[in-house]
């Protein structure tokens, strides 16, 4: 039997190379392997944090609606649905069929991205159960989107286009305070917030391999955040500026911007949160107004906090390894 014969590159390198210059190009090639190979675990251990959507319900085109992207390593891991978060995830190349659903609260601008995401994602790939993991309330609202479009379903899933059945199945879990979800390095924990009178409201922390995010959903100044937050890399709060709400039109009467006020987080308040856990990195997300001077924002904010400080903006990434990288999307 004659030994396997090289390919026709790697045999004329081999041939044509002088003698004395094989071993070098040997060890050279070696290494340079285990360098990728040493770089490319090291690089997946990052955590990215993309945020799809920083506004509210206003349906504008500067802010869409609530929703941040976390992936950790292979996992891909979707924190509320508001307006969009579905167009965000297809313009990012974002496969549907990798992404879990997390929510914060059932306020309408957390959710209303739901059913796009739910019927689109299924239609663009999505051969699996989709999973969703919320506060009480949400196996059943989930039970009744799959009930409001089983015309749809059954139409794609049986007589037309015949989808995958299984990329139709909801998998919904109502959770409360603890950890909800773990998979090797990959941890994410449910915390109570308080968004009064909307109750029950969660915050979420995603810890994976030695790094960490915590997103606040919505909430006023909160204790419970505080501690769940200690330690953590990047801390995304929501923020409410007083001053310029008061100045937005007048949808709303006097009495009703008070109580929205009433369950936020002013500036300075999330301020004095950031002093206290003192994150390597903050940032704003679920910005009210939309339109506020994002300047005024920080000016508020130095009042009780002095570290790194960033307003978030739609599309801006966050990639938290051994240092932390913020890139914005081009305008």
């Amino acid at each position: 039997m004659f030994p396997p014969r090289p390919n026709h590159p790697t045999h004329k390198i081999m041939n044509f190379t002088p003698r004395r210059c094989r071993g070098w190009w040997l060890k050279s090639a070696l290494l340079g392997i285990a360098i990728l190979s040493l770089a490319a675990p090291a690089f997946a251990q990052n955590l990215k944090v993309t945020l799809l959507g920083t506004g509210s319900p206003r349906p504008v085109m500067e802010r869409f609606g609530p929703s941040i992207l976390v992936e950790a390593g292979k996992e891909k891991l979707l924190f509320d649905c508001g307006r969009g978060a579905t167009q965000r995830l297809f313009h990012l190349k974002v496969p549907f069929n990798d992404v879990s659903l997390f929510l914060t609260h059932l306020h309408s601008d957390h959710i209303v991205g739901i059913p796009d995401f739910y019927l689109t994602g299924w239609i663009f790939g999505r051969s699996t159960p989709l999973r969703v993991w919320g506060p009480a309330g949400t196996t059943e609202m989930m039970s009744h989107l799959e009930q409001a479009y089983q015309f749809d379903i059954h139409m794609r899933r049986d007589v037309d286009e015949k989808l995958p059945a299984q990329g139709a199945v909801v998998v919904a879990k109502d959770i409360e305070q603890g950890v909800v979800y773990q998979n090797g390095d990959l941890k994410v924990t449910a915390f109570t917030v308080d968004h009064t009178p909307i109750k029950p409201a969660l915050g979420y922390r995603v810890d994976y391999a030695g790094h960490s995010v915590v997103l606040s959903g919505d909430t006023r100044f909160n204790e419970n955040l505080i501690q769940f937050a200690q330690g953590t890399d990047v801390l995304v709060h929501e923020v409410l500026d007083p001053e310029a709400y008061w100045a937005s039109d007048e949808m709303y009467s006097p009495e009703q911007k008070q109580r929205v006020i009433n369950h936020h987080t002013t500036p300075e308040q999330a301020g004095t949160v950031f002093s206290r856990v003192k994150p390597k990195l903050a940032v704003y997300s679920h910005v009210v107004p939309f339109n506020v001077n994002a300047q005024d924002l920080v000016a508020h904010t130095r009042k009780t906090y002095s570290g790194p400080l960033e307003v978030g903006e739609d599309l801006m990434s966050i990639e938290i390894g051994e240092k932390i990288e913020v890139r914005r999307a081009p305008k």
